[in-house]
C-alpha cells in the first residue's frame, strides 16, 4: 500500500515544495503528490493555485510570470520562519531530487491542454518518468489527450462525486490506470470493486486516523494523506 504525501508533507511543512517533498519521504512516504501549472514561459511549475498569493510572500497568477519572477518569491515563510527562503519549484527539479522510480503523483491545474500535454510527456521522456509518474485530473479531456499522445503514461481519475469510471473509459477509448475519489466515497464495496476491475484505488486526502485505519483494512492502493509520517506508523502496525 502506498503512503502518498499530499503535496509533501503539507501538514508539517510548505506545501508542494523541495523542503515538504523531502519531509515526506523522511517520514515514511513511499510516494508523492503535487500540482503543475505552465509559467508564462512555458516551464511546468509545481503549485497548488493558479496564483501564488497564498503560498508565497509575492502575488501574481504562474501563467503571466517567468521562471525568473516566480523563483524570486519566498515559499517557505508563509509556513513557518524555519522555511525562510524555500523556492517554488519546476518540476524537473523535483524529479532530479527524486529517485527516478520514486513514484509521483502529478496533478494538472492547467487547462491548456496542448501546451501542458507536450511539455508534460517531453519531461516525463527526457526524466525517464514514464513509468513512475501517474497523472491525475479533474479535467478528464487533458488526461485523455496526454494519453493518447503517449499511450505509455498512466492516467487516473480525481473526482469527489460518484462517477461511472468504466463507462468514462470505454467511451474515451482509453485505458485507466488509477482512480482518485475523495475518501468519503469509498467503503469496503467500493474498495473491492475498483480493485477487481483492475484499477488502482487513491483515496484523498485523509488525515485521521480512525479512517486511515478503515482504509488501510479496506485494502486500497495507497493513501494521500498531509500527514505521511501518521499513516507510516499505523501501516507499520498493520504490517501493509
Amino acid at each position: 500500500m502506498l503512503n502518498i504525501g499530499h503535496r509533501g508533507a503539507a501538514g508539517e511543512a510548505p506545501e508542494n515544495t523541495l523542503a515538504s517533498f523531502l519531509l515526506a519521504i523522511k517520514q515514511g512516504a513511499t510516494a508523492i503528490e503535487l500540482d503543475v501549472h505552465v509559467s508564462a514561459d512555458g516551464e511546468i511549475v509545481v503549485c497548488h493555485d493558479a496564483t501564488i498569493d497564498r503560498t508565497t510572500d509575492s502575488r501574481g497568477a504562474i501563467a503571466d510570470l517567468t521562471v525568473e519572477q516566480l523563483k524570486q518569491a519566498d515559499a517557505g515563510r508563509w509556513f513557518n520562519k524555519a522555511f525562510t527562503n524555500e523556492r517554488i519549484p519546476l518540476l524537473g527539479e523535483v524529479f532530479d531530487a527524486m529517485p527516478v522510480d520514486f513514484p509521483i503523483n502529478v496533478e494538472i491545474k492547467s487547462n491548456k491542454h496542448p501546451q501542458v500535454v507536450q511539455k508534460l510527456i517531453a519531461l516525463m521522456q527526457n526524466k525517464a518518468r514514464t513509468n513512475s509518474v501517474i497523472v491525475s485530473s479533474f479535467g478528464y479531456e487533458v488526461l485523455y489527450a496526454l494519453k493518447r499522445a503517449e499511450p505509455e503514461i498512466r492516467i487516473g481519475l480525481l473526482y469527489d462525486k460518484p462517477i461511472d469510471y468504466r463507462a468514462l473509459a470505454e467511451w474515451n477509448k482509453v485505458k485507466l490506470y488509477s482512480l482518485h475519489p475523495h475518501y468519503k466515497l469509498v467503503n469496503h464495496d467500493y474498495a473491492k470493486d475498483v480493485i477487481a476491475q483492475g484499477y488502482m484505488l487513491y483515496p484523498w486526502t485523509i488525515d485521521n486516523e480512525v479512517r486511515m485505519k478503515e482504509l488501510i483494512e479496506n485494502q486500497v492502493s495507497g493513501i494521500i494523506t498531509n500527514f505521511p509520517g501518521r499513516l507510516n506508523q499505523l501501516l507499520v502496525a498493520s504490517d501493509q
